[in-house]
């Protein structure tokens, strides 16, 4: 009470009284579902504030194949509140960790069923779809419990095929005729699709020569909007390339490409093929990753010239055949790129072969590279080379990344080293490079 026998406001109330909305709504943003629920019982500003369309743009609901009681309770919270602000949502993400048994996946099926069928009725704004590795071709998933899956998400993009932008179905692993059907769905209307981003690594089966089936590139045709593009090496052919060029020219901007060695990715692919969609499409950048694939006549099958490649990883540390080599990767294929590559990535066994010499004379020649990341046997003094190289101006990098393999369980002599060049090159790197470099034992 003042003198006069007013009741005084304590200043922090005053102060949320009269938060501006933007701010409140920051703070929701910030907020879990539980927490917000709570708030809105507040007052009625806050419980206006709930049903903020801002709030409920993105979600991600997990699923977990050994679910605790808690995280029970946080995905049954989630579904009731992506089905209560449903109509909000633009960007989902669905999460399916680790089934292992034929009643979870069933359990998933069903609870999918039903929230599908509640957005398809309410939402007409959802922008990006993510489900990933759902692994279809488990035996853990039964053939009605697939195809009751298959049928509620092909229903599904095909009321939202006109509103979705980007699809993620990485990991799904189809058959050619499920994966085409589904797909398929997102022209349902238009007999086009003008989704944007497709991510369909993995998508279909281990061991499926995708590229040989007519059925995918009709399929594939029907895409006329692509601005990135995720897929396997084993999906690729002259015909679709082909195919992209006519349809995409004037968007497709990204290409990464994964192959592995458990898909067969034997195909001839002509250059000329790869040159015509690069002059159709003049932005295109298309990013490798290789997994267990790393002899250089495969390689070299693959990497064509004619390809505007902006980065490459090379993956397999376990590699130990006697006759495999790195150098004439290293020193005839990449440098074919030296005027595109962007970024490198390496983690390869090497303990039979040095190629600290060949990897910094790579690392020259690429005069656009920036990032920088290898897990091999190297020499301490490899990476003091490139921090020179870098200070002299001979090279570009703001990313280097170094794990030097160590055939002895200690590896004090080297980290003592790293030290030393740490300490003489420390002004550039915190200037100018995203730096982790240690010595690891593999012993």
């Amino acid at each position: 009470m003042d003198e006069e026998g007013q009741l005084i406001q304590p200043q922090d109330q005053s102060c949320w009284a009269t938060l501006p909305d933007v701010c409140l709504r920051r703070i929701f943003w910030w907020l879990g579902d539980k927490d917000r629920s709570r708030a809105a019982l507040v007052c009625r500003k806050w419980n206006q504030m709930m049903y903020s369309a801002d709030l409920w743009r993105y979600r991600t609901i997990t699923f977990s194949g050994r679910p605790s009681r808690v995280h029970t309770s946080k995905f049954e919270s989630a579904l009731w509140y992506v089905k209560k602000f449903g109509h909000y949502l633009e960007h989902l993400e669905i999460k399916f960790l680790n089934p292992y048994n034929a009643l979870l996946t069933k359990k998933f099926q069903v609870t999918m069923q039903g929230l599908l069928l509640c957005l398809g009725k309410r939402n007409n704004r959802l922008k990006s779809l993510s489900i990933q590795y759902l692994e279809l071709d488990r035996l853990v998933w039964r053939n009605s419990t697939r195809s009751l899956f298959m049928k509620s998400l092909s229903s599904f993009l095909k009321k939202m095929g006109k509103h979705l932008d980007y699809l993620n179905l990485k990991g799904a692993r189809l058959t050619v005729e499920q994966g085409c059907h589904i797909l398929n769905s997102l022209s349902h209307l238009k007999r086009e699709s003008m989704v944007s981003g497709l991510n369909i690594e993995d998508y279909f089966s281990h061991h499926l020569a995708v590229y040989s089936s007519p059925q995918f590139n009709q399929t594939m045709a029907t895409f006329r909007n692509l601005v990135s593009l995720t897929l396997n090496y084993n999906c690729i052919s002259d015909e679709l390339l082909e195919s992209l060029g006519e349809n995409n020219a004037g968007t497709l901007w990204t290409m990464n490409i994964k192959c592995h060695t458990r898909d067969p990715h034997g195909q001839v692919i002509w250059g000329m093929s790869w040159a015509k969609l690069a002059r159709s499409a003049t932005n295109l950048q298309v990013n490798f990753c290789f997994e267990q694939v790393m002899k250089y006549e495969h390689l070299a099958r693959i990497l064509l010239q004619e390809i505007p490649v902006r980065s490459i990883s090379l993956r397999n540390c376990s590699f130990r055949d006697p006759d495999w080599s790195m150098r004439p990767t290293l020193t005839d294929l990449l440098p074919t790129f030296r005027h595109t590559l962007q970024k490198l990535t390496f983690e390869f066994n090497n303990s039979h072969e040095s190629l600290d010499k060949e990897l910094h004379l790579l690392i020259l020649s690429c005069r656009k590279l920036f990032y920088f990341k290898i897990w091999a046997f190297l020499d301490v003094k490899f990476v003091e080379q490139i921090l020179k190289s870098q200070e002299e101006g001979r090279c570009a990098l703001r990313t280097l990344k170094v794990k030097i393999y160590i055939n002895r369980y200690e590896t004090n002599e080297e980290d003592r080293t790293l030290r030393e060049i740490y300490r003489k090159y420390r002004k550039l790197i915190d200037s100018e490079l995203n730096y982790f470099v240690i010595a690891y034992s593999l012993m």
